[in-house]
C-alpha cells in the first residue's frame, strides 16, 4: 500500500481535485449522453461541484456537504447525474483519509447514502432495490478505501514511532555502556598508572633533595624527569576528568585543544626535550602554525612529540632530526626524519606500544593520512593535514614511502 499512500497524500489534495475537475470537463465534452449535448443545468451544477472541489480542498467535510446538495439538486433537475455523484464519493472519499473523529465519517457515509436514495423514493420496488445496491459503488467503495489509506497511514506512523523509540532506546543503552567503559578506564588511570606516576615523581623528588652533591648534568636529568613526571600526571588528572564527566569539562580547551598562539612555543619546548634527551634536532617551523585552528594545532603538537620521542627510542641518542613543518594554502605539511646513526638505544618495553596505531588514528580523523617508511639510513613520519574547511573529506594525497615495518611505542 506504499503507492496508494503516496499517491493519497495530503499535500497533494489539489492536485488530485484539479485532475477530477479535469476529468469532469473531459466527460462533459466527450463523453455519451444519449445523443444529447449536457444542458446548461448540468453544467452549471458541474462548474459550482468543480469550483467547490477546489476551493474547499482542504476542508473535507465542508465540501462533502456542499457536494452532497448539489447531488440532491442534480437529481431533482438533470438526467445524468454522474458528474455531481463523483464528486460526492470522492468527498466521502477525502474526508475518510482525513477526519479526525471517525463518527464524523459515519454520518457523512449516511448522508450521502440518504441523498442517493432520494431518487429512488417512489420507485418501483426492483428499482428501489437496484438504487440500495448501487449504493455499494457509491458509497460503500470510497468509504472502503478512505478508510484503508487512513489504517495503512496510521500503521505506517506508529511503526515510525516505534523505529525512532527503539533507536532511542540503542542510543540510550549504547550511551550507558560507553559511560561504563569510560568509568572503568578512568578507574584504572587513576589507581594504577597515576598512582605509579605520582611515586615516580614522588622519589625523583626525594632523590633531588637527599643527593645534594651531583653532577649538574645529573641535576638536570632528575630536573627533567621531574618536570616531564609532573605534567604527565598533571594531563592524566585532566583525562579521568574527561573520562568521568564528559559534559562537565566540554567547555575546557585544555583537556582537547591548545590555544593556536601557543603552538610555535609547544612545538619549541618539544624539540628542547628531545635535544636534552641527547638528540640533535633541526627545526624548522613555519610560523604561520601559529594561525592553526586549536584542534589541528594540538594534532600537529601531539605528531611532533611522538615522533622526536620515537627517534630516541628507536635510533638513540647522538641521532639527528629534522622536524619540519609547513602551512600550505591552509594545508599543514608535517614531517620527522632522521639518520639512523645514534647509538643503540635503550630496549623497548616488551609487548610494543601503539604509537604509530595513534598517530595514524589522529590523522585519519582530520582528513589526512600518515606515511611512514625508511629514507636512506633512517626513518620519515609525514603527513598532510587538510585545511579546516575540507577535514570532513580525504587530505591531499602523499606519495607514500616505501613499504617497511615503521617503528610502534607509547608516547613518554
Amino acid at each position: 500500500m506504499g503507492w496508494v499512500g503516496r499517491l493519497f497524500d495530503a499535500r497533494d489534495t489539489l492536485a488530485r481535485m484539479l485532475l477530477l475537475d479535469l476529468s469532469g470537463v473531459g466527460y462533459l465534452v466527450f463523453g455519451a449522453h444519449a445523443g444529447r449535448s449536457p444542458t446548461t443545468t448540468q453544467w452549471i451544477l458541474a462548474l459550482v461541484a468543480f469550483a467547490v472541489a477546489l476551493v474547499c480542498h482542504r476542508r473535507a467535510l465542508v465540501n462533502l456537504v456542499a457536494q452532497a446538495a448539489l447531488l440532491a439538486v442534480a437529481i431533482q433537475l438533470v438526467d445524468d447525474t454522474t458528474i455531481n455523484q463523483v464528486g460526492a464519493s470522492w468527498a466521502l472519499l477525502e474526508l475518510a483519509m482525513r477526519a479526525d473523529r471517525p463518527r464524523i465519517i459515519w454520518l457523512a457515509a449516511g448522508l450521502l447514502a440518504a441523498v442517493d436514495l432520494t431518487d429512488s423514493i417512489g420507485e418501483e420496488f426492483r428499482r428501489f432495490l437496484s438504487g440500495v445496491f448501487g449504493l455499494t459503488v457509491e458509497v460503500g467503495v470510497p468509504l472502503l478505501l478512505g478508510l484503508v489509506i487512513r489504517t495503512t497511514r496510521e500503521l505506517g506512523r506508529q511503526a515510525e514511532e516505534r523505529a525512532a523509540a527503539e533507536q532511542r532506546r540503542r542510543e540510550s543503552e549504547s550511551r550507558a555502556a560507553r559511560a561504563d567503559e569510560r568509568s572503568a578506564i578512568a578507574r584504572e588511570l587513576h589507581d594504577v598508572v597515576a598512582h605509579h606516576v605520582a611515586s615516580m615523581v614522588l622519589r625523583v623528588g626525594v632523590a633531588r633533595h637527599v643527593l645534594t652533591e651531583l653532577d649538574p648534568r645529573v641535576g638536570e636529568v632528575f630536573d627533567d624527569v621531574h618536570g616531564t613526571g609532573a605534567a604527565a600526571l598533571a594531563d592524566l588528572r585532566r583525562l579521568v576528568a574527561v573520562l568521568r564527566d564528559p559534559d562537565g569539562v566540554r567547555g575546557d580547551a585544555a583537556l582537547t585543544a591548545i590555544e593556536p598562539a601557543a603552538l610555535p612555543a609547544a612545538l619549541g619546548a618539544a624539540v628542547d626535550r628531545a635535544r636534552q634527551a641527547g638528540v640533535t634536532v633541526e627545526a624548522d617551523i613555519d610560523p604561520a602554525v601559529g594561525s592553526l585552528d586549536a584542534v589541528r594545532g594540538l594534532a600537529v603538537l601531539r605528531l611532533t612529540q611522538e615522533a622526536l620521542t620515537n627517534v630516541a627510542k628507536h635510533v638513540g641518542t647522538s641521532a639527528r632530526a629534522r622536524l619540519a613543518v609547513s602551512v600550505v594554502d591552509g594545508a599543514v605539511h608535517w614531517e620527522v626524519r632522521d639518520d639512523g646513526r645514534g647509538r643503540v638505544p635503550a630496549a623497548v618495553p616488551p609487548g610494543g606500544g601503539h604509537g604509530i596505531t595513534g598517530m595514524r588514528e589522529r590523522v585519519e580523523v582530520l582528513g589526512g593520512r600518515l606515511d611512514v617508511g625508511p629514507t636512506g639510513a633512517g626513518w620519515r613520519v609525514r603527513t598532510v593535514l587538510p585545511a579546516a574547511a575540507s577535514t570532513a573529506s580525504a587530505g591531499a594525497p602523499v606519495p607514500r614511502a616505501d613499504s617497511a615495518v615503521p617503528h610502534e611505542t607509547e608516547l613518554a
